[in-house]
């Protein structure tokens, strides 16, 4: 049985005029110590299915579908009370912006103790032992004397190593990490997801890494699933997924990465035509058709399903035309 186990999760939004449905029909598992990557544009869903796992979706969403299930338990059941002893203990969240995490007016020291007398019964002078190894474990150097300074002291590539740390001070058995370099600068971002393949060997931790970046899910996680206007529409091994993506929004994806796809030196990265559509105003068939070159009839007319490919491990597809198949 997988540590976590999503099925067929729907998120609806309650508009004036009708329901706005965020995601549809997701489903993924994600075992002890795997590493998922959770790829697609602004809009596709990867956040709001982060949010889902922890019952973090703010008012009028709500899961209107599906089932979420942790180490047995469905997740999606619980009470507030019930999950707050399961969020920021048993599954941890990075956010995007540190500061948004980090309260400015509270020392690091105060922060990291409060975390864990939230979640357990411990004197300050045991929680301050345990927040300074978990500075040391991201490499924060003089861990100690850090616990005295506010957030606003430190650079953005360390405020975001004190995030890691505060969640890793419960000692969860998953973290899910929502574009956790977006503010950085490139030398930062892979010092942190160095940091976090690190820590997920050495804590025996899952990560679901949510990102718009196909390069840095391509260098730290082992499978991947994408999404595209609050569907998963292709999920492989990631080294399958990067050889050989089998939709043609995947393909567009890799394509448009330096070094990667169909694309050198000599040519210009390729882009895919047109943008994410409103989730109001999808059109009818497959989402992805009005930028799709692959496109037919059928491709208007009827919404693929995600189907297992015949010889190939562990991958599904939601596509008329898989890998560009006849026409």
């Amino acid at each position: 049985m997988s540590l976590l186990e999503v099925k067929n999760l729907e998120v609806s939004f309650a508009l004036r005029n009708g329901a706005l449905v965020a995601l549809n029909d997701v489903s993924f598992t994600l075992d002890k110590r795997e590493r998922l990557g959770v790829v697609g544009e602004s809009g596709a869903g990867k956040s709001v299915t982060g949010f889902a796992v922890i019952n973090l979706i703010s008012k009028p969403g709500h899961i209107s579908k599906g089932e979420i299930l942790f180490d047995g338990q469905r997740l999606d059941r619980f009470s507030e009370a019930e999950m707050r002893d399961v969020r920021g203990n048993r599954i941890a969240m990075i956010f995007q912006d540190p500061m948004m995490t980090l309260n400015p007016v509270l020392t690091i020291g105060t922060q990291m103790v409060e975390t864990l007398q939230a979640h357990q019964n411990i004197s300050r002078e045991a929680a301050e032992t345990i927040a300074v190894r978990k500075l040391e474990l991201v490499h924060i150097p003089s861990p100690k004397r850090r616990l005295s300074q506010y957030p606003h002291e430190f650079s953005g590539g360390m405020r975001q190593r004190i995030v890691i740390a505060i969640a890793l001070l419960n000692d969860p058995a998953i973290i899910i990490a929502d574009e956790p370099t977006t503010a950085l600068d490139v030398t930062i971002q892979a010092e942190i997801m160095d940091l976090l393949l690190e820590l997920c060997d050495l804590q025996d931790m899952g990560l679901m890494l949510i990102t718009h970046d196909l390069g840095v899910v391509a260098e730290v996680t082992e499978r991947v699933m994408v999404m595209y206007a609050g569907k998963v529409i292709e999920t492989a091994r990631t080294e399958d997924l990067v050889k050989n993506p089998m939709h043609p929004y995947t393909r567009g994806l890799i394509n448009a990465l330096p070094g990667h796809g169909e694309c050198d030196r000599k040519n210009r990265l390729e882009q895919i035509p047109g943008s994410m559509p409103n989730l109001t105003e999808i059109a009818p068939g497959c989402s992805f058709h009005p930028r799709c070159s692959f496109c037919r009839e059928i491709c208007k007319r009827e919404v693929p399903l995600l189907q297992n490919v015949p010889g190939e491990n562990d991958r599904q597809v939601s596509c008329h035309f898989p890998a560009g198949g006849s026409h």
